[in-house]
Parts: structure tokens; C-alpha cells; sequence
């Protein structure tokens, strides 16, 4: 760990109080303190920043540069305070001052800078690139809204803005003295150069204005400490100045409000084509605000864009930032005279590509007609890049491959014509991967086989992971207490070593302790369900929880038919359901996504029943927490008995969430889909509940599944729908839940609930059976947590870094241990 000053940290943190606040210490307020502690930290964060550059500077390292959509990095203040191994002297220091650090922590605002799996990824990929000591930085958009914080109201969910103090926030560094200015809308001229050669001309554009601010990102250990770019748009001019003196101030000011929008709020609806356009906008804003940095940073200490690719590797994580592929051709051609070849050479040897999805429907269309409104030169270049890619196809395939080549063209016939934003990815990256095995086998042989065939060296996988820093240590301080005490401390900085806590499986005083963390992890959720929503758990109950984004696929349906059935089997049957259980729910719907809402306010109707019920209330509860984010499921996970990972085979990518469960010993029931099967060959069949069907299974059975056979032959399966349509759930509005019942019984259940529900019922009376089972349940606990080193995202970074981006630790091993 680097060495902490700790007079120069309290010299700070009073410092702020007193002169940046105005405060006498009594005074301050609980986020008076937290900015205060963070300010402090922050100054540490910046001297270990400065020392990360100049290292970076004298090995000329090649760097990598992450662009995402979204980083959803969670609270700061803990996690800095852990990777800087100062949490406890920082901890004793407020104590003596009367204060508590834990309640601190629980005052900062979660940043609103991502939404689900997609922006959580991204930060533990840069917590690792810290932690290893490598040059790998972040590349996003300072919203100053998310996607939404949801409420819930009489069991619908409503969206309210989700605001974070961003313009106020303590870790947010604004670079006053860097901006660029990025040209959107006008339109082409042809000209000529010089030489007389075609020369196409940018007209009559206007400016938005990109300024960079940074959250530094602290590597566990304290050596290296990257940053994660964010920009802001603003207005070229803050508004015209003769309007605003003819008496105007509204129109004065309208463009600058229309620029500023652009980093308003994480993915405006894109129902209309004013949405549309503002989302495109958003994400070439991103791309060009990125590639002027990266390039800035590049030039000054190398000249030429020959060995480009050799200083420079550039991530795309998923498609949305794929206009980086065109952005750097215009900068290597337009701005900076390469020939095509010479220039196309580089940007695919820069670029790399993520896919993060099976779902056709799913992968990033654009009409050509808002791709040539907003960036009239970028359409061009597509147009080039799909003309030399359709010719080599061609030539490859031969001249009967028209179908074949049309479903690998970027521009999709039709109309409208769309932009395919994945298949200018993937001509334009030499790297292309999927993030759990299974998921980068069905990418290459369902998704796209087209360009596997044509480009089979391309493609690779990398299975996701999840940073053990805030995923463990920060989030379950008990049980990482408890790891450290039996196996050291090295685990942290290399989860591999946590396997040597198989030793303590048969060692009844170790899992008495281990279980008792989990104890008190789950006591400490019921009591902020009571908190919160004013309804009280079993803490010894089963916690089974089922925390993801509401969507048909991921199946949260389901979960809710088996707890029907569960239901009516206790209060009309008198059935023994096994040990009592607490189901938990936790996610955001889409907002215009009707059925995934109804979902929830199924969920919430069938707990208003349950939870009412005296025949069943003592054994069977629901519970529904609003506002699913980092701080959240950070009290969640550590309390998990269960970890419900049930999306129907084939549909998940990969998933994090698994991990994350199983590593804090949470035992995984799912299906054979997405990262739950290596979770499954680590950890063992005994530890582990499969259920449904395989992947295989699912592309067999499609064809001609009828929902209503396995209805008639699951006399459970019948009864929970017949309560279904009769309202049983609904009283008080008849009809409510007749658009989910259509959707399984008339429409044709398209994810296969009912195809897996004998199964999944099986699956969840074995749970009840095994939990009573104390010991032999805690040791199939904690061979989840001792086996789960490969998901560390650690070992997801370093085979990035070997294989896609050639980019390497900056400390001698020796000097890490």
C-alpha cells in the first residue's frame, strides 16, 4: 500500500470545512463530512494520479481507451478508501471526532452514469486495469440525469428523474481548460484538392461544444490510479447576444438549452424520430469528444499515424459506440491525408468490438436517412467502407452469395434503410468477442455464422467477471474479514488463491462462522425492508432473490408462477412447502416496455395477497425494492441464499450478477444459459440447482411448441393460470393481468415458461429440502464462494490486455505482491 500521510489528511479535511464550507466542525452536516472526507481523499487520489502519468509517460506505454455508454461505478468514498488500504484509519479518525464512517457512506448519491449490466461491467473493467497497474482508461458521458429512478405506486412502477449532483460532486474534476468542438448536422459539397483529386467538403455544420471532466479510479494496492473521461455538451456560444438585446432572452437561449440536452439524460426515448436523433447525436457526440482526446494525448509525444495502432487500442462496448469506426477513418483521411488502405489498416487494427447480445432485435439499427442528417461525411465513409467490404465479399464467396452478402452488408434494403450498427463493428475491428463461452460459440454460429466464415481469426471470447474489491471486500466486509483470517490477505489482489478455502469444508467451527455472516447479512436486509417498505422478514428464512432488469426473457415471470404455485398449494392443498422463504425481487421496466411493467405489478399483486394470507404469511413472503442500482444490490447480494439466474437458454449473453451472488456464497438456480454454465463446471453439480432446457433443446422445441399441452399435463401449471384469468390476483380490476395470460397461453410463450416450469418447481423443492440440511448447506455456500477465482474480472482484464489490446502491467510483478 502507498503510504499514508495522515496529518496532511486531517489538515485537509478541516481545512474544507472551515474555509471551502464555512463551517465550524459542529455545525456540518452528515454531507458536509462526506464531502469533506472525499475532498481529502480526492487530493491523495491526484498525487498517486500524477505519479501513474509520469510512469505511463516514461515507458511510452500503449494505452487502452474503454467507450461505453454507460459506467455504472456506484458510490466512490468506500471503495477509493478500500483500494487505498485507508478505510480503517480514515474510519478511526471520524470516530474520534464523533462520527461514523459507515453512516457517511450511506449519504452519497449513487452516480447516474449507466443503468444495468452493460455500465456495471465497464467499471469493474477499469477497477481491474487500476489494480493491475495498466494503462487503461474510460471513455463515457456526464449525464446529468439516468435512466430513472423508479417508485413504485399502488404496484406500478413510475418513472421520476434520477438527478445526481454531478455539476457538485467532490469526485468529479472538471478539465476548464480542455473542450473540443464537434460539428453535427449540414451537409456535402464536392470540391476538389490541390492536386485535383475528389475532395469532399463538410458544410454549414453546427458546433456543440465537448468538455472533459474525470472521476480518478483507484487500483487496489494504491500504485496506480487511472481516470475515466466524461464529457458534457454545451453550446459553441452561450447564446446570441442581438437576440438577447432585442428583449428575446427565451430564444437567446433555446440553442443553448437544445445543446445542452444532448448529456441530459442516459438513452432518451427513441420512440419518435426526434428520439432517435437525439440518441445518435448522444452517441457520436461520445465518439468524437473521445477520438479528439485520444488523438490530443497521442500527438504529444508521437508524430505520424503510421504505428498508431501500436500506441493506441480502442474497445467499443457494444454498438453504440460503432461510429468510431467511420469517425477514425474521417480523422486519418479528411484531417490528416492517409490513403484509404493505409488508413483503413490502422482503424481496424485500433478497434475492437464487444458484443453483449443474442437478440437479433437487439443489435443497433440507425435509418440512413438520420445517420446522413447528422453526420452527412460519417454516411459517406459508410457507404465507402460497405462498397470495398460488398467487393471483397464478392470475391471471396463468388457471385451467388447475393442473400448471404446482404445479410452482412451495413446498409440494410428497405424501408426505411438502416445503418446495421453491429456489422460496421465487426468489419471495422480486428477483435471481436462475446462475454461467456457459450455466448461467443452462439454468436459465431447463430448471430452472425456470415462473418465467423469470412473472418474466423477475428472472433474470440472473454468471459465476463466482477472486481472482488467492491463485489466482496467492500460490500461483505464480515465474510472478506473472515477469508483474510483464514487464508491471508493475497486472495484480494489475485481471487485464484480464495480456492484454498476448500480446506474448510469439513470444519464444522469455520462454517458455523461463515453461516452466522450470512446471518447477520440477512438481518441487516430485513431490517432495511422494514425501513423502507414497512413489511417484516424472517431473517432465517430463505432469501431467494431475483435482482436483475425486468424483461420477459430473464423470466422473472417464472419465478412469480412457481410462487402461485407455491401459494395455492400451502393454503388449498395444506402442503409443506419446505423451509419458509422470502422471495425477493429487485429491477427497473423499460419504460415503454408495458408488459415488463405489468410484470411487476403482477409481482407486487400476488405479494398483497401472500403477504396478507395468515395460512401462508409465516412461511411465504414476497417483497419487491424499488430502485434497483449499485448501492442497493450491495446490500442485497451479501444477504442471498439464492440467486434466481433463470433467463431461458440461448437468450443471456453472460450475466454478472451470478457471480457476484455465488461469490458471496449464494447458491445459483438457473438454466444452462449465458455465464450460469461455467458457473456450473466450477463449482460443481452438487452446488449448483439446473434446471430447463439446454440451449439445444430450446432451438429443437421452438418449432413446434404449444404452450397449451404442457398446460393440460401439469395440473400445478393449470390451477396457477386459471387464478390467473379468474382475477384471483386482480379483484379489485378484472381483466388486469389478461395481456400476460394471453401472452403465455395465446400468443405462444416465446421464452418457454411453461416448457420449464415442471422443472423449475422441482428445482425449488430441492431448495427447500437442502436448506434445512445446516451443515451440508453451508459447505455447498461456501464451495460457491472458494470457487468462483475465475470470475474475477481481474482475469477477464488480463486476457484482454494479452490477446486484443497488447497492453501491459507498468509495475514489475515483484513490486505488486
Amino acid at each position: 500500500m502507498t503510504y499514508f500521510d495522515f496529518t496532511s489528511f486531517e489538515m485537509s479535511f478541516h481545512h474544507y470545512i472551515k474555509y471551502i464550507l464555512g463551517e465550524k466542525i459542529e455545525d456540518a452536516s452528515k454531507l458536509d463530512l462526506l464531502n469533506a472526507v472525499s475532498h481529502s481523499v480526492g487530493k491523495y487520489l491526484m498525487d498517486i494520479n500524477f505519479e501513474t502519468h509520469e510512469r505511463y509517460k516514461q515507458n511510452d506505454a500503449k494505452r487502452l481507451y474503454y467507450l461505453s455508454m454507460e459506467f455504472l461505478i456506484g458510490r466512490l468514498l468506500s471503495n477509493n478508501l478500500l483500494n487505498l488500504g485507508i478505510y480503517n484509519p480514515c474510519a478511526r479518525f471520524l470516530k474520534k471526532l464523533g462520527y461514523d464512517l459507515e453512516e457517511l457512506v450511506d449519504e452519497e448519491r449513487d452516480p447516474a452514469l449507466g443503468n444495468g449490466g452493460l455500465g456495471r461491467l465497464a467499471a469493474c473493467f477499469l477497477d481491474s486495469m487500476a489494480s493491475l497497474d495498466m494503462p487503461g482508461f474510460g471513455y463515457g458521458i456526464n449525464y446529468d440525469y439516468g435512466l430513472f429512478k423508479q417508485i413504485i405506486v399502488n404496484g406500478y412502477q413510475k418513472e421520476k428523474p434520477d438527478y445526481w449532483p454531478n455539476r457538485s460532486s467532490p469526485w468529479l474534476i472538471r478539465r476548464s481548460g480542455a473542450h473540443y468542438l464537434i460539428p453535427v448536422y449540414g451537409k456535402m459539397e464536392d470540391s476538389q484538392d490541390l492536386k485535383g483529386e475528389y475532395n469532399p467538403t463538410w458544410v454549414d455544420w453546427k458546433l456543440f461544444l465537448g468538455r472533459p471532466h474525470d472521476i480518478m479510479i483507484s487500483g487496489y494496492g494504491g500504485r496506480t490510479v487511472n481516470r475515466l473521461r466524461l464529457f458534457s455538451a454545451w453550446a459553441s456560444e452561450d447564446f446570441d447576444m442581438q437576440i438577447f438585446n432585442d428583449g428575446d432572452y427565451i430564444k437567446a437561449v433555446e440553442r443553448k438549452i437544445r445543446s445542452e440536452t444532448v448529456t441530459k439524460i442516459l438513452y432518451p426515448s427513441d420512440s419518435k424520430d426526434t428520439g432517435k436523433e437525439l440518441r445518435l447525436v448522444q452517441e457520436y457526440f461520445l465518439v468524437a469528444c473521445s477520438m479528439r482526446d485520444i488523438i490530443r494525448i497521442y500527438q504529444k509525444h508521437h508524430t505520424g499515424f503510421e504505428r498508431f495502432h501500436e500506441h493506441v487500442a480502442i474497445q467499443l462496448n457494444d454498438t453504440h459506440p460503432s461510429l468510431t469506426v467511420a469517425e477514425l477513418m474521417r480523422v486519418l483521411v479528411d484531417e490528416n491525408s492517409l490513403e484509404w488502405d493505409k488508413a483503413w489498416d490502422i482503424t481496424v487494427k485500433t478497434l475492437g468490438y464487444t458484443n453483449h447480445t443474442l437478440l437479433p432485435e437487439a443489435l443497433e439499427t440507425w435509418p440512413v436517412s438520420i445517420v446522413q442528417k447528422v453526420v452527412p461525411r460519417h454516411m459517406q465513409i459508410i457507404y465507402e467502407i460497405n462498397q470495398r467490404f460488398v467487393d471483397s465479399a464478392k470475391e471471396r464467396f463468388g457471385d451467388n452469395s447475393g442473400p448471404m452478402i446482404a445479410r452482412m452488408s451495413i446498409i440494410q434494403e428497405g424501408e426505411p434503410k438502416l445503418v446495421r450498427m453491429a456489422n460496421l463493428a465487426i468489419i471495422g475491428s480486428h477483435s471481436v468477442n462475446g462475454v461467456a463461452r457459450i455466448h461467443s460459440d452462439l454468436v459465431k454460429t447463430k448471430l452472425v455464422p456470415e462473418f465467423f466464415s469470412m473472418y474466423p481469426e477475428k472472433f474470440n471470447n472473454k468471459t465476463n467477471g466482477v472486481t472482488p474489491r467492491r463485489w466482496l471486500v467492500a460490500c461483505n466486509p464480515g465474510l472478506a474479514a473472515l477469508i483474510c483470517e483464514a487464508i491471508g490477505i493475497r486472495w484480494i489482489a489475485d481471487l485464484d488463491r480464495i480456492w484454498e478455502l476448500e480446506a474448510f469444508q469439513d470444519d464444522p467451527g469455520f462454517l458455523d462462522r461463515f453461516m452466522q455472516i450470512k446471518q447477520d447479512n440477512k438481518q441487516k436486509l430485513a431490517a432495511f425492508i422494514k425501513e423502507k417498505g414497512n413489511e417484516i422478514v424472517d431473517p432465517t428464512s430463505i432469501f431467494d432473490i431475483h435482482a436483475k432488469r425486468i424483461h420477459e426473457y430473464k423470466r422473472q415471470l417464472l419465478n412469480i408462477l412457481n410462487i402461485i404455485h407455491l401459494y395455492l398449494s400451502a393454503t388449498e392443498d395444506g402442503a409443506d412447502i419446505g423451509h419458509p422463504r422470502t422471495f425477493i425481487f429487485a429491477g427497473k421496466a423499460a419504460p415503454g416496455y408495458h408488459i415488463a411493467k405489468l410484470i411487476i405489478k403482477l409481482i407486487h399483486a400476488v405479494a398483497k395477497v401472500v403477504n396478507k394470507d395468515p395460512k401462508v404469511n409465516q412461511v411465504l413472503k414476497i417483497i419487491f425494492l424499488p430502485d434497483y442500482r449499485v448501492s442497493l444490490a450491495e446490500k442485497i447480494i451479501p444477504a442471498a441464499d439464492v440467486s434466481e439466474q433463470i433467463s431461458t437458454a440461448g437468450m443471456e449473453a453472460s450475466g454478472t450478477g451470478n457471480m457476484k451472488f455465488a461469490m458471496n456464497g449464494a447458491l445459483t438456480v438457473g438454466t444452462m444459459d449465458g455465464a450460469n454454465i461455467e458457473i456450473f463446471e466450477q463449482v460443481g453439480k452438487e452446488n449448483i440447482y439446473i434446471f430447463g432446457l439446454t440451449v439445444d433443446e430450446v432451438e429443437q422445441i421452438r418449432p413446434n411448441y404449444h404452450p397449451k399441452e404442457y398446460l393440460e399435463a401439469d395440473a400445478r401449471l393449470k390451477r396457477v393460470m386459471y387464478a390467473i384469468r379468474t382475477d384471483r390476483f386482480s379483484m379489485e380490476n378484472p381483466g388486469l393481468f389478461r395481456p400476460i395470460y394471453n401472452l403465455l397461453m395465446v400468443q405462444g410463450d416465446y421464452y418457454l415458461n411453461f416448457a420449464d416450469f415442471a422443472s423449475y418447481v422441482k428445482a425449488q423443492e430441492a431448495i427447500g429440502k437442502d436448506f434445512k440440511q445446516g451443515h451440508q448447506w453451508a459447505t455447498k455456500a461456501l464451495m460457491n464462494t472458494a470457487r468462483t477465482g475465475m470470475f474475477s474480472s481481474d482475469r477477464t482484464i488480463k486476457a484482454y490486455a494479452d490477446e486484443i489490446w497488447h497492453i501491459k502491467s507498468q509495475i514489475d510483478e515483484k513490486d505488486r505482491c
